[in-house]
């Protein structure tokens, strides 16, 4: 059940924060047992998780990927005793409202009062209620108490539900709530993007719930009533890319009218006289019979009053039809009103709750039908009555939104309970200030709210609204002067929020930052912060105590600063360091000059301007006088950037210490083993030996890092390190487990019981001491890799004494820099090579560049990489993902500039000549000028010779598309160092095989334009695509911290774990017990609930639960459309799971819809040629088969059958695989030489891939033999018709249709779900097999981990 806490502030009073030791006391104790660490499959997950060492010291590492074995078998036990105090058991309590039987409810003891009146407002037979108070026992509930803390509550007690007489704010609910339930089912509100309302459009397919339709269709056999031909559109082969079907309508959105008009009557607010008689509110009622009514809400409820429009007479009519309730009033009076509202309740009932939830954060559409305007009384009052007014119904009317955030922060967090109760009021009140940012934002750029220094220019103006301070992103005052002007000040706040998101997730407690949104607007950039109190009274010299206001002239530290900052500065990998201030004397820092600490007049620490919390990325970033790495100047670096402010990624910094551990254990372990090999050969010369092998060591590192880059980024062990591996072995499970805690590792444990403390050993200590020199360590005696984010700072001194530390942070900055270009690209390209990373669209690409921590400025030097691949024509789907990408993100960057020309009149008409000159093939894209509407005729011939110089504000009319094509090459080669030929859109289309559809989704998406959903023609020479009616709206694209749920994350990552090791069971409890968790702290819907429904989906399926399978799955598909969009690369892979779900529940025609959707969908987003596609056509196909459509079936597998041989090789066992699934179908239509034909080629495959002996070759023979025998015994028919004619006796031939078991077997395969019978034997076996490879693994032998999801049992064998 959803539990709304929408009505409590976020800000606890009293709240003593307690000084914790971070999460230390329930798990450290279960931690530190040198268990199995489970590592997970899932590369790129991230949270902000807490870590304990065994030790108690805890490491907290910021959002990466080493989460990994957070959670070890140990620690579970603790972990499930907290548990089990979230579970209580729930009871049953029976609920009599007024005029209904009593009913029975389920509750459970933490739920609070409030949640049942929830419950009661949905519900379909008491939902018209909203001003009652339940009672036990003639005693009223206090809304907000817990169930558990009401005295003789139990099982089966009695709860009235008592009608209260209204107030003012009552009634406005009553209205508000009445006005949502004839709402229900209207999805305008989703269109426009307001109240967290979005798509969804499964239920179109599915005719409904998944589950009941199954028990309903199931009339023996289901093979008859299927039509199967797909679209036209959807075929393979097919050049249309319709964007209406991306839609689809919905029988239900034909809204049943309940009312003509329920709006606020004129004569509000009631005069003095009629207050005293209680009157509240007028309002004002058109039926649908036409019977126009005014209606009084009273203390006592609703009735009929006697005024007209023009004459007000408050006196109650005869019959007042006086009612408690809106609903029963207007069911007296108006029938139709009656029967329409109470099938309007049942279909809304009917409706999947996940189709109705709010989401978290608002999504928007960039499509949106044409949908008719309707009068509705509450929308026009939150429009003109400031929402400020009653914001979310909260006592103490505006919000104070820094006290709720840092409140919440200050919960207690001992336990697990009170860690979920904190985590989930930092992520309720997250989003809600991220909501009431986006919309002050979106104020303040349309002129609604007036800036506290009015009188300066528009760039340049402040504003606050609603207690959060809003700025512009330009440079004002020159403050970014030295470092890129406008360019900088852009950058600043994402690169501020970065910061921002790195010191919440390290959550170090008395260290506070401020609530930052980011939102680009109709062109502009607008960072809104929660404001530290007091900072507006005084002036910014006074109140900063840290740090630099002046980019490093002058520069203050404090003692309280360095220590809180100390506690992030190995998290997140910040070295403290000294600096020059204007006096010639050294201050200490431990994080960039720029970071800002503040004490409010609350007492807190804040820190601001987080901006460098990251070092400076030095391939974009030229200083006089220094050298980059030959890899880096080989491939064009360093390079010109608009601003100085490009830093590395979190994600980076991340591997590259990563990388950096792995080689410092290679070279200590090489080094010890070359002492213990001299020490045994002769005990005179050890010295010597010592001071080679030290030089070695030098050498070892550069060497091996010029191995990374040559091969790819695969391992850099040579022969001669690989026998240092059994050494590490008692080492590895203390520490290689965790590679990045970058704490005080001694390498040296115990080497095989030679000496028993190693660093008193002082050529052990030696070999420390090179190795730590030869990576970069910041000590002597364990590696510690951390930077310094002022370097190349300009303006910023070091004093001299630290001059050689200087010089190592450079080299270190430099190794960085390189690693990025010589490690990470070619291992992106190979990852996309292997297909173990598959981005669809330009999001995805996005976050598989930023999961391996390359910024998207690289993007050109990605494509370069790829174009000089051998393996080109295997990547093109990505290379043509990364064009696309590249253009739209050119154009967005042309359209900003553009759209801060344009009022806010013209907006639609410039948008729309815009798109045209960027999308329409018509060579002269004029734009309208919008014909003024509002000139009065006399005036127009005066005005007819101005339009045209209308001053700046048409600058945007003149653009054309060539002119907008040329800037979009110039920006390419500019800012992403990328040549591309391109003078129209057509000749790009033509070059790089491009979709317009596609350009058109990616442009919009990014810059938050919404175009009318229809089909546009940009082919046409004659007229241009769009005109300003097909603008329907511009939305904000919002950026901001997504806090975590860290508990439930561990949960989720020990189920993977468990499941990767095969105890299915197990890893299904903690995957449903994360689930729960997750619920507890995000409530019903996020991005991280839908991918534990998906994996609990999955292993259902494995574990036989079909119809479960099928019900969670549907959740996670439903999830995914409201929160991730209809048409995300997520949404697409959710629906072909669905539809194998489905097909194995029986449901063929719904799979096959499905399927043909998840087609359309991959289509419009990314086009057919994509390996992604050859695994929908090859389900299309199966499902076909089964349904016996041969030919159509054909077409599909013989498309997906291209695609594998394009993208895995002539020669893989994809392809393999695919040539007998047509083989199949071709045997069915008889059609056997054909077949065996196919067959061939693919036993030819396996014969080579795997030899004779193996039983894929061997059944693929098996087959072969079949298929000829049947061809010979066909022949034979034949020759006998032709020799006899009629009087041939004809042997009957068997023609076998497929059996849906096989059809299932080969799909199972297809999607990478593999059954194995195992004995008892067999699974030890493979358990044993599990936890040697893990261990491995923990060595960094295999350093590439499974990607994918966890149970991708795919064929791992080497193809070509």
């Amino acid at each position: 059940m959803v539990s709304k806490t929408d009505d409590i502030p976020a800000s606890v009073p009293d709240c003593n924060p307690v000084d914790l030791q971070r999460d230390g006391a329930q798990e450290g104790t279960g931690t530190s047992k040198g268990c199995l660490k489970e590592s997970c499959g899932c590369a790129g997950h991230s949270a902000g998780t807490a870590m304990v060492n065994g030790d108690g010291a805890h490491t907290e590492e910021g959002e990466s990927k080493q989460d990994e074995n957070s959670e070890a078998d140990g620690g579970e036990d603790s972990n499930e005793q907290e548990v089990i105090v979230i579970q209580d058991t729930g009871f049953t309590v029976k609920i009599q409202a007024p005029g209904t039987e009593p009913f029975d409810l389920q509750v459970s003891p933490q739920e609070m009062v409030q949640e049942i009146h929830q419950v009661l407002m949905d519900r379909e037979d008491t939902c018209h209620r909203t001003c009652f108070s339940l009672q036990l026992d003639g005693n009223v509930l206090d809304n907000f108490a817990e169930l558990k803390s009401i005295e003789g509550l139990q099982e089966g007690s009695l709860l009235k539900v008592v009608e209260e007489p209204y107030t003012v704010r009552e009634a406005r609910i009553h209205v508000r709530h009445i006005r949502d339930l004839l709402k229900s089912l209207d999805p305008s509100d989703a269109y426009n993007g307001v109240d967290c309302n979005s798509l969804s459009f499964l239920s179109i397919f599915t005719d409904g719930d998944l589950g009941d339709s199954g028990k309903r269709k199931k009339k023996g056999t289901e093979l008859e009533q299927i039509d199967c031909t797909p679209p036209e559109h959807i075929l393979p082969g097919s050049k249309e890319r319709p964007l209406v079907p991306l839609q689809p309508q919905n029988k239900d959105w034909k809204p049943m009218q309940c009312l003509k008009v329920l709006t606020m009557s004129g004569w509000n607010p009631p005069p003095g006289n009629r207050k005293m008689h209680g009157d509240l509110m007028y309002l004002y009622i058109v039926t649908v019979e036409e019977r126009h009514v005014s209606v009084t809400a009273s203390t006592r409820g609703f009735y009929l009053n006697q005024s007209t429009t023009y004459t007000f007479n408050p006196k109650p009519a005869n019959p007042s039809f006086l009612s408690h309730s809106l609903v029963e009033l207007l069911s007296q009076i108006s029938p139709a009103f009656k029967k329409n509202f109470t099938s309007l309740q049942k279909k809304r009932v009917q409706r999947h709750p996940f189709e109705r939830i709010a989401t978290p954060f608002q999504v928007y559409s960039w499509t949106a039908p044409q949908v008719d305007h309707a009068m509705d009384c509450v929308r026009a009052e939150d429009a003109y009555t400031s929402r400020l007014g009653y914001e979310e119904h909260i006592p103490g009317q505006t919000r104070d939104w820094n006290e709720e955030l840092q409140t919440t922060r200050e919960l207690p967090r001992k336990n697990l309970p009170e860690r979920l109760l904190r985590e989930r009021a930092i992520f309720k009140v997250h989003s809600d200030f991220a909501a009431a940012a986006t919309r002050g934002a979106m104020a303040v750029i349309d002129g609604n709210v007036m800036a506290i220094n009015p009188g300066e220019e528009t760039r340049m103006q402040m504003f606050i609204w609603n207690n959060i301070f809003f700025s512009l992103g330009f440079d004002v005052r020159d403050h970014y002067r030295e470092l890129g002007g406008d360019a900088a000040a852009h950058a600043a706040p994402t690169n501020d929020l970065n910061g921002v998101r790195a010191y919440g997730a390290v959550d170090v407690e008395g260290l506070y930052t401020l609530g930052t949104v980011v939102v680009d607007y109709r062109g502009y950039r607008v960072t809104a912060q929660s404001i530290i109190p007091g900072i507006l009274e005084r002036e910014q010299e006074q109140s900063v105590i840290y740090g630099s206001i002046d980019f490093g002239k002058t520069v203050v530290s404090h003692g309280k600063y360095l220590e809180l900052l100390d506690k992030t500065s190995r998290p997140l990998k910040v070295q403290q360091h000294k600096v020059m201030n204007e006096k010639e004397e050294s201050v200490e820092l431990c994080s960039s000059v720029e970071c800002k600490g503040i004490i409010g007049n609350d007492g807190r620490h804040y820190i601001l301007d987080l901006l460098r919390t990251f070092p400076p990325d030095l391939n974009f970033l030229p200083v006089d006088g220094e050298e980059l790495s030959a890899e880096s100047q080989r491939q064009g670096f360093p390079r010109q950037h608009r601003h100085r402010l490009a830093c590395l990624r979190q994600e980076l910094i991340e591997a590259f210490v990563e990388h950096r551990y792995l080689l410092f254990m290679k070279m200590a372990a090489l080094q010890l083993m070359q002492q213990k090999a001299n020490k045994d050969s002769s005990k005179t010369d050890v010295p010597a030996i010592t001071e080679t092998s030290a030089t070695d060591s030098g050498v070892d590192s550069t060497q091996t890092t010029a191995a990374q880059a040559s091969t790819d980024g695969t391992d850099p062990t040579d022969n001669n390190n690989t026998s240092a591996a059994p050494q590490m072995a008692p080492e590895s499970e203390e520490s290689s487990s965790k590679p990045t805690t970058n704490g005080p590792v001694d390498p040296t444990g115990t080497q095989n019981g030679e000496c028993r403390s190693p660093l008193e050993d002082p050529k052990s200590r030696e070999v420390v001491l090179n190795a730590c020199r030869a990576v970069g360590s910041i000590s002597n005696t364990s590696f510690d890799i951390r930077f310094n984010p002022d370097i190349f700072s300009p303006g910023v001194r070091f004093p001299e004494d630290t001059l050689e530390d200087v010089q190592k942070q450079k080299q270190l900055l430099k190794d960085a820099a390189a690693f990025l270009v010589t490690c990470q690209i070619p291992s992106l390209v190979k990852d996309c090579l292997d297909h173990s990373t598959l981005p669809m669209d330009g999001a995805t690409l996005t976050e598989a560049l930023h999961q391996r921590g390359i910024n998207v400025r690289y993007l050109g030097t990605v494509m370069e990489f790829v174009d000089k691949t051998p393996a080109k024509a295997q990547l093109e789907h990505f290379y043509r993902i990364g064009i696309v990408e590249l253009i739209t993100r050119c154009a967005k960057h042309i359209f900003r500039t553009y759209l801060q020309g344009v009022e806010l009149s013209a907006l639609s008409a410039a948008v729309s000549h815009f798109l045209n000159c960027f999308l329409s093939s018509f060579p002269d894209a004029v734009a309208h000028l919008p014909p003024d509407e509002l000139v009065s005729r006399r005036k127009s011939r005066k005005r007819r010779n101005r339009v045209p110089a209308g001053g700046d504000n048409t600058a945007w009319a003149s653009l054309t598309p060539s002119e907008l094509w040329k800037n979009i090459a110039t920006e390419a080669q500019s800012y992403y160092h990328f040549k591309m030929q391109c003078e129209s859109v057509d000749q790009v289309v033509e070059k790089y095989a491009l979709q317009k559809t596609t350009l058109l989704r990616e442009i919009s998406v990014k810059t938050g334009i919404q175009i009318l959903l229809k089909e546009y023609n940009f082919d046409s020479r004659h007229k241009p695509a769009f005109t300003e009616e097909d603008i329907l709206n511009i939305f904000p694209v919002v950026k901001h911290v997504n806090p975590k749920a860290s508990d439930a994350f561990h949960f989720f990552q020990s189920g993977q774990a468990k499941v990767q090791q095969g105890f299915l069971k197990e890893g299904c409890e903690l995957i449903n017990e994360a689930l729960n968790l997750f619920n507890n702290v995000y409530g019903a819907m996020h991005v991280e609930i839908c991918a534990c429904l998906r994996l609990l989906a999955r292993l259902n399926y494995i574990m036989g639960d079909h119809p479960e399978a099928l019900s969670n799955q549907q959740k996670a598909v439903l999830m995914s459309e409201r929160v991730l969009g209809i048409e995300h690369p997520n949404t697409i892979q959710e629906y072909m799971h669905l539809a194998l779900y489905c097909f194995a529940n029986g449901q063929l025609s719904t799979a096959l819809k499905l399927l043909y959707r998840a087609r359309y969908l991959m289509l419009l987003v990314c086009g057919e040629d994509h390996p992604e596609m050859a695994l929908i056509d090859n389900n299309i196909g199966l499902v076909l088969h089964g349904v016996m459509e041969y030919d159509l079936s054909l077409r599909f597998l013989e498309n997906a059958l291209t695609i594998n041989t394009k993208y895995h090789g002539a020669r893989s066992l994809k392809v393999a695989l695919s040539h007998h699934l047509v083989a199949r179908v071709y045997e069915s239509k008889a059609e056997f030489r054909s077949a065996l034909q196919h067959e061939k080629e693919g036993y030819t495959i396996y014969k080579n891939q795997m030899g004779e002996a193996h039983e894929k070759t061997k059944e693929s023979s098996e087959y072969l033999k079949y298929l000829t025998q049947q061809a010979v015994a066909l022949q034979r028919t034949m020759n006998e018709i032709y020799k006899n004619g009629s009087s041939a006796s004809i042997m009957p031939l068997k023609f076998t249709a497929p059996s849906m078991a096989s059809i299932l077997e080969q799909l199972n395969i297809i999607n990478g779900i593999i059954f194995i019978p195992l004995s008892q034997k067999d699974l030890e076996n493979l358990k044993a097999e599990v936890q040697r490879r893990q261990q491995l693994q923990e060595l960094g032998k295999s350093e590439e981990p499974a990607e994918g999801s966890p149970l991708e049992l795919e064929d791992k064998i080497p193809v070509d």
